[in-house]
């Protein structure tokens, strides 16, 4: 029971990660339907934000709490910027906007090597999150992944109910589902989409502090979770959240188990297979968008 129960919340953790960067893709692809393959760069935006404030702040904890909302803020200032520049000329051609993003990761990819050095770095975790915490029986839970957990959660339900209870929520739906109409309607549908890339950006951008947690900071480091995070959103239903909170910590949960009773390797194969069979039989994934269309 006792490795159950722990591999459960190892599972969970991983979940939690994959949510929190698969929420950024919810909007910017599942909603928008921009294949953004900078997200990943967005993330190691992020990160990098957490070493350089450390840098400059003392106390890790301090650092971290103010990363927090720095990073969203350059994060979804580089999304503005992106969607500004090039994204807003590809909406009717997504495979270009997977061709253009592509080129945009490398570029942030080489930026970064440039700024600070090819090799990794890694940041220091405020002591309360370096610790577990017992609950007795052999069964522990890592601080750090704890953190992580609540983090994720409380970023679904911002994003819920800004999405559900707000007027800029409103005009993003209404956008989603009929951009014609929104447009007559007097809706502003580029300053839409330009707020909408700006959170999805920037949701990268706290998964990326996040991350600073887990493992070392890179140029490359985005890109190990990137396809991840787009099987969430896909799996889940294409720009529906609730399918990506359940998708992200359904996989987590059995990749954690198949890691510990396998390899990760192995795992990893299985975890594709099963997706693979999944979207067979049910392409459109967990959830689907319900409009009054008859298109």
């Amino acid at each position: 029971m006792t490795v159950i129960l722990n591999q459960s919340f190892t599972g969970i953790s991983i979940g939690a990660v994959l949510l929190l960067i698969a929420l950024g893709l919810t909007l910017t692809f599942g909603q928008m339907g921009v294949i953004n393959m900078a997200h990943g760069e967005f993330i190691m935006t992020g990160a990098y934000t957490t070493y350089v404030l450390q840098k400059s702040i003392s106390g890790a904890g301090v650092s971290l709490l103010v990363a927090l909302p720095v990073a969203f803020l350059v994060a979804g200032a580089m999304g503005a910027l992106l969607e500004w520049l090039l994204i807003r000329r590809l909406y009717t051609r997504p495979l270009d906007t997977l061709l253009v993003t592509w080129g945009v990761s490398l570029m942030l990819q080489q930026l970064a090597r440039d700024v600070f050095g090819a090799p990794n770095v890694q940041t220091h975790a405020p002591d309360l999150l370096t610790g577990n915490i017992s609950m007795g029986g052999g069964i522990t839970f890592a601080s750090s992944r704890l953190f992580i957990l609540g983090l994720a959660l409380l970023s679904v339900l911002v994003l819920t109910i800004v999405l559900r209870l707000t007027p800029l929520g409103r005009r993003i739906r209404a956008v989603v589902q009929n951009r014609d109409l929104a447009e007559v309607s007097g809706i502003a549908t580029g300053r839409v989409d330009r707020v909408t890339f700006f959170i999805g950006s920037g949701l990268a951008g706290v998964a990326g502090v996040a991350l600073t947690l887990v493992g070392p900071i890179g140029p490359t480091m985005g890109t190990n979770y990137i396809v991840d995070a787009f099987l969430v959103v896909v799996v889940g239903g294409i720009g529906q959240l609730k399918g990506s909170v359940i998708t992200a910590f359904a996989l987590g949960v059995l990749q954690s188990v198949l890691e510990y009773s396998t390899t990760v390797s192995v795992a990893k194969v299985i975890v594709l297979v099963a997706i693979v069979a999944f979207l067979q039989w049910r392409p459109q994934g967990l959830y689907t968008l319900r409009t009054r269309s008859l298109a």
